[in-house]
Formats: structure tokens, sequence, C-alpha cells
């Protein structure tokens, strides 16, 4: 980064900034702890030896709180695939339900920006497809940041809720459900080759607020890949070239996944073949009636806060998924 012309290639420069984002991610906080370990034994030895009995209980406190930075860094340790540092795509489209799930997509994506937010992620809407009454059909965003992949591929799969709809004259209780899926976004490291034969690109004029913000060119681009029926599509910028160019990048990153789970069992039915977005398929449950409670299926931890959870606090559930994760493929090996 000291070297000359390193800002004259931006797109360049901004991928060595984000390598170097992730290194810190790991590196840092193992040397914040070293640091913390050595003050700790010196002011105990320096209690230890005065008899100081308020120190010592405020070191056993001190203590707890390094323990729980070590059980941190231990599970940075667990995103150990290759495209675990990677910046993703995250996309959520509503399932069965109608209304119900547009708004339950809304609610989703809520959640997520709320997590971005707090872990001070960066995050981009690519494409949206509002619903017809209420809420979001569909959209896909573009996050980047540390182990932005490893962590949100823990969210990959179908979110059930239920709750009492406010779509409801009766009041009665509904069932809704959403499906989340996540990519890893690459750059020029992947060994993806796509025969412009096998696709077809659709134009079409971009969604927007109205007034000014509406799209007056057919800039938004739909790409369908035939072999596989993966469709992607962008409408975020402008630029037809520049829409193309991203969608490109998402086609690149789920035929890479595909490619993965032809060669790996652990990620299969996590990409393309979710299974229907309805009963029976769900990863995670967010009850608000009768009870509160949100629980998730693969690793049955569960929390009764669910208006936190709604808020971005999902890291409990993020972290008992790569614990289940790394202990499932031990068990493998």
């Amino acid at each position: 980064m000291s070297k000359e012309g390193f800002w004259d290639n931006p797109d360049s420069a901004k991928l060595v900034v984000s390598q170097l984002k992730a290194l810190k991610a790991v590196i840092e906080p193992v040397e914040e702890i070293q640091l913390e370990a050595k003050d700790l034994q010196e002011l105990f030895d320096l209690a230890a030896a005065e008899s100081d009995q308020q120190e010592l209980r405020q070191l056993e406190d001190d203590l707890d709180a390094l323990v729980r930075k070590c059980e941190q860094i231990e599970l940075t340790g667990l995103l150990s695939r290759p495209e675990d540092m990677k910046n993703c795509f995250l996309s959520i489209h509503a399932g069965a339900g109608g209304t119900e799930s547009c708004d339950w997509t809304s609610m989703l994506l809520r959640m997520y920006t709320r997590y971005f937010d707090a872990n001070k992620y960066d995050y981009k809407e690519l494409d949206i497809t509002p619903g017809e009454e209420a809420g979001i059909r569909s959209i896909t965003l573009s996050v980047s940041g540390p182990f932005a992949f490893g962590k949100l591929s823990c969210e990959t799969g179908v979110h059930r809720l239920v709750r009492i709809s406010p779509f409801d004259a009766n009041k009665r209780r509904h069932t809704s459900f959403a499906a989340v899926d996540c990519v890893p976004e690459f750059e020029d490291d992947i060994d993806i080759e796509i025969n412009e034969d096998d696709i077809r690109t659709d134009f079409y004029r971009a969604s927007g607020a109205g007034g000014q913000h509406v799209n007056k060119t057919s800039s938004a681009v739909r790409i369908t890949h035939e072999p596989t029926g993966i469709v992607v599509q962008c409408q975020n910028e402008r630029s037809q070239h520049k829409n193309r160019s991203q969608a490109m990048k998402m086609l690149k990153a789920k035929l890479y996944m595909l490619e993965q789970q032809k060669r790996d069992d652990q990620l299969a039915q996590l990409y393309g073949n979710k299974g229907e977005i309805a009963w029976g398929n769900q990863i995670r449950s967010y009850v608000l009636q009768p009870y509160q409670m949100v629980k998730d299926h693969r690793t049955d931890f569960q929390v009764g806060n669910v208006e936190a959870v709604l808020d971005g606090e999902i890291d409990g559930f993020i972290e008992s998924y790569l614990r289940h994760r790394a202990k499932t493929s031990r068990k493998k090996k």
C-alpha cells in the first residue's frame, strides 16, 4: 500500500484494503489478548503479594472478560474455509404466505442491516422487488467486512415467523416463510468459465421510489444461466455495463458454490436446492405468539428475547452453528 501509484487503480486498491482488514481482524485480537494476559499476571502478582482482596476480586472479573475474548478468537478459527474471509451477496426471498411473507422479508432485511451496522459491515442494495401490497418480494445486497461470507453463510436457509397478523382484521395467528441465501464475492481469483452461449441477458427498467429516482432507461440487467437455471439480476447502477458486470460476479459466485456442492456434501441443499420455502424446511423459527422464542432447529440454540434478535442480535445463532458445523465436519473426517 505504501508503493507509489497504489491508488491509481481504485478497484485493485479496494481489494488489497479489504484483505488487510480481514487479516487485521485475525491478528489484532490475538495481540491484544497477549498484552492483557501479561498485564493481568503482573497485577495478580502485586495483589497476591499485598493480600489485596478487593483487587483480587476485580481481577477475577477481568479474567472472565479475557476468557470471553478468547472464545471469540476460537470462533474466528472456525471460519477456516478459503471463502470465509470474503465479502458476499446476501439475498432474501419471500415464500409461502403472500403479503405476510413479503412483510416478513422486510423484517429480516431490517434485522440483518441492524447486524451489519453493529459489526461495521458495509452493504449496498443491488436488486429489489417490492411486494404487491406491502413489504418486499425479494432483495439482494452486497455485503463487505471481515468474514462477511463465513458468518452470513450460517444464515442460509428458510426462516419461519409465527405471529398475530397485522394484515388480518380478525387478529388470527399466521405463519410466514422467507429464504435467505448467501454466496461469496470473488474478484479475479475464481476459476469459473462461462460460455456466452449458455446465458440469456435481459434488460429492463429498474423499479424506484418515483420522481427523479425512477430509472428512465433499461439499465437493469437479468442474466439466466440456462444449463443450471440460475438467475441473477442487478439494478442499483445507472450504467447497464456496471449492472451487467455485478450480475456476472453473482453468477460466477453461484456457479462456484454449485460446483462446491458436488465435491462437498456439507454444502448440499444450501444453494439452489434449499427446498420449498414453506413447512418442513425451516432452519429457524421466530415465534411471537402464543409465546416468544427464536429457535435454530439445526443446533437447538434458542433465545427468549425475540425483539433483541429482530434488532440484529444474531451472534449467538451464528456462533452456535459454527461450532455445530465444525463438530459435524470432524465426525465426517
